[in-house]
C-alpha cells in the first residue's frame, strides 16, 4: 500500500513536471514506462508477490521522471526511462512467476487434503465393517450358544420323557408310544380303574404336562366272551372312565381322543384265559412330538 501511495506520488510528480514545463520533457520510451508502472500499480498480484521489485521499478522511474523535469538530454531520459520499464516488466514477471507458484502449492495442498479426506473416509469405512463384521461373529455365537442350550434342553426333556415312558412300560409304534391299561388295572368286569390302573394315568398325565405338544388317543378293547354289544359297551366306558381320569389329573380334554372297538383288534387268542385277558384291555397312543395320531385302521 505504500508502495502504492509512492508510485501515485511519483505519476502525479511527473504530470505536473510536463504540465510546468515549457519544453518537451518526455519521451516516448518514458511514456511508456509510465503506462507500465500503472498497470502493474493495479495488478495487486505486484503488490502481493514482488513489493521489492516494484520498490525497485518505482524508484527507476522516479530517477527517469526528475531528469525529465531536469530537462536532461533525450538520451539520458530515455536510458532512465528504459531501466524503469525494465525493472516494472521484472517486477510483474516475479509476481506472475510467485503467484503461479503460489497457485500451485496451493493445488498441492487441495490434493493433499483431498488424499487424507479419502484415507479418513476409508479408515471409517474399514472400521465400520469391522464392528459390523464383529457384531454379525457376537450374534452368530450367540445364536450358536442358544441353539446348543436348547438342544441340550430337547435332550434332556427327551432323556426324561424316556424314563417316564420306560417307568409306565410305553412301547414305541408307529402310530407313537402304546400304553396298556390291563384287564387287572380295572374292577372284574367295571370300568372303574384301581389303585395301580390311577398310578400309571397319573405319571402319564405328567408326561403330557410336560410334553403340551403331544396328544392321546384312547382305545378300549375286550375279548370276545359276551354279545358283541356288551363288549363294545364295556369297552367304551373302559375307554371314558381312562380319557376322564387323565382330565381330572390336568390334561386338557381337546388334547384326549377316544374310541371304542369292542372286541375287534385282538393282540391273543380268545380260546384260553390268558389270551383273553390280554385282550380286555385299554391302550393309551402317546402321539409323536407336533403329530397326529394315524387311524388304527391304516396301521393293524
Amino acid at each position: 500500500m505504500k508502495n502504492r501511495k509512492s508510485a501515485v506520488s511519483i505519476l502525479a510528480a511527473a504530470v505536473l513536471a510536463a504540465a510546468c514545463a515549457s519544453t518537451p520533457v518526455s519521451t516516448p520510451t518514458l511514456d511508456q514506462a509510465r503506462a507500465d508502472f500503472v498497470s502493474a500499480n493495479n495488478n495487486p498480484q505486484v503488490g502481493t508477490y514482488a513489493p521489492m521489485e516494484f520498490k525497485q521499478a518505482s524508484e527507476a522511474l522516479d530517477q527517469a521522471n526528475q531528469a525529465a523535469q531536469r530537462r536532461e538530454s533525450l538520451e539520458d531520459i530515455d536510458r532512465l526511462a528504459y531501466v524503469a520499464k525494465q525493472r516494472i516488466a521484472t517486477a510483474q514477471e516475479v509476481a506472475k512467476a510467485k503467484a503461479a507458484e503460489a497457485n500451485i502449492a496451493d493445488a498441492s495442498r487441495q490434493r493433499d487434503q483431498v488424499r487424507l479426506e479419502a484415507r479418513t473416509a476409508e479408515a471409517e469405512r474399514a472400521k465400520r465393517d469391522a464392528e459390523a463384521a464383529q457384531a454379525q461373529a457376537q450374534q452368530a455365537q450367540a445364536q450358536a450358544q442358544a441353539t446348543m442350550q436348547q438342544n441340550a434342553a430337547l435332550a434332556e426333556r427327551a432323556a426324561q420323557l424316556e424314563a417316564l415312558l420306560n417307568d409306565i412300560q410305553a412301547v414305541k409304534t408307529e402310530r407313537g408310544y402304546v400304553v396298556t391299561i390291563g384287564d387287572v388295572l380295572f374292577a372284574t368286569n367295571q370300568a372303574t380303574l384301581n389303585p395301580n390302573g390311577t398310578s400309571t394315568l397319573r405319571k402319564l398325565a405328567d408326561v403330557m404336562s410336560q410334553n403340551p405338544n403331544r396328544t392321546v388317543l384312547v382305545e378300549g378293547f375286550t375279548d370276545s366272551t359276551g354279545s358283541a354289544s356288551y363288549n363294545q359297551d364295556l369297552s367304551q366306558r373302559r375307554a371314558e372312565s381312562v380319557a376322564t381320569a387323565l382330565s381330572q389329573m390336568g390334561v386338557a380334554r381337546d388334547r384326549i381322543s377316544m374310541k371304542a372297538y369292542g372286541q375287534a383288534f385282538p393282540v391273543a387268542s380268545n380260546d384260553n384265559a390268558a389270551g383273553r385277558q390280554q385282550n380286555r384291555r385299554v391302550e393309551i397312543v402317546l402321539s409323536n412330538e407336533g403329530a397326529q395320531i394315524p387311524p388304527r385302521a391304516a396301521m393293524r
